[in-house]
């Protein structure tokens, strides 16, 4: 009777424990999962989507979020958005040259030593929207706006989270109290539970974000005449943060594949070889 009533008590307890844990569970933001042109070992990136993708960054994401990773040569680079392998130098590229002049980013005047500005070249990095941290906080609600250049390796889901975070900015549902500075995002990890005001077994999923939905519809003009909606620009900046991410990608996957081949082929030539020299001897 004793071992009964222990066991009973253990169930009891272990029920106990398991609940929040599914109700954990059951707050996972939402994340949406696309099929990316780049993945896969033969995977490769769309030229025309990294364009797009770079628009989407200059055009909205630059305002708050810096790529001190990235330098405008790597835009013409083997891979890159606008390379041309006519100019193997992407310092050379007229397009990127082009690109480069239309930023303005911070220099010094070799006489005077003040600071001034001038028209970017190849040569320089993506300039930084703020001055220093403190300058980005002040800016945005005392929120810090992460860098962007390895930020799809950075994130769990990669461009998956990219697109899901951009497209999963929602209208608060009834109940759910937010603070000024905040807006609501399905996407977002959080808990939602000291701000529900409603049945406690229906917390919305998501969480709270300082960034206001960056993207709306016909926000940026894409040059080839694509659609521009909400989920294009979102899932043509995540490819270009991917590309951003690992430029080097296909380089990579190139070499691999050659490596692959070459080992298969010595593998062959290694099995013969084995076969002629021991072939008369008795093992």
């Amino acid at each position: 009777m004793l071992r009964k009533g222990i066991a009973l008590a253990a169930l009891g307890l272990s029920l106990v424990v398991a609940a929040p844990a599914a109700s954990a569970a059951e707050q996972k933001p939402v994340m949406k999962h696309l099929e990316w042109s780049f993945q896969g070992p033969f995977g490769k990136f769309d030229t025309a989507q990294l364009q797009r993708g770079y628009k989407v960054y200059r055009e909205v994401c630059s305002s708050c979020h810096s790529m001190n990773l990235m330098h405008f040569r790597n835009l013409g680079q083997p891979g890159g958005p606008f390379y041309d392998p006519e100019y193997k130098n992407p310092n050379d590229n007229p397009y990127v040259k082009a690109l480069a002049k239309d930023i303005q980013v911070n220099d010094i005047d070799t006489e005077t030593g003040d600071t001034i500005q001038r028209p970017a070249t190849p040569a320089d990095k993506f300039p930084a929207p703020f001055p220093n941290e403190y300058a980005a906080r002040a800016s945005n609600g005392g929120a810090l706006p992460p860098d962007l250049s390895v930020i799809v390796k950075a994130r769990a889901g990669g461009p998956n989270y990219i697109y899901s975070l951009m497209t999963g900015y929602k209208a608060p549902p009834a109940g759910l109290k937010i603070n000024p500075g905040q807006n609501y995002n399905q996407s977002f990890a959080g808990d939602l539970t000291p701000f529900w005001s409603g049945d406690h077994h229906k917390v919305p999923v998501g969480g709270f974000i300082a960034m206001p939905p960056p993207l709306a519809p016909d926000k940026v003009t894409f040059d080839d005449g694509s659609p521009s909606t909400v989920e294009q620009q979102a899932k043509d900046v995540a490819a270009f943060l991917a590309w951003a991410s690992e430029p080097k990608q296909m380089e990579r996957k190139q070499f691999g594949l050659g490596a692959m081949i070459y080992l298969l082929i010595f593998s062959v030539l290694l099995y013969f070889s084995y076969r002629r020299i021991w072939r008369n001897v008795e093992h």
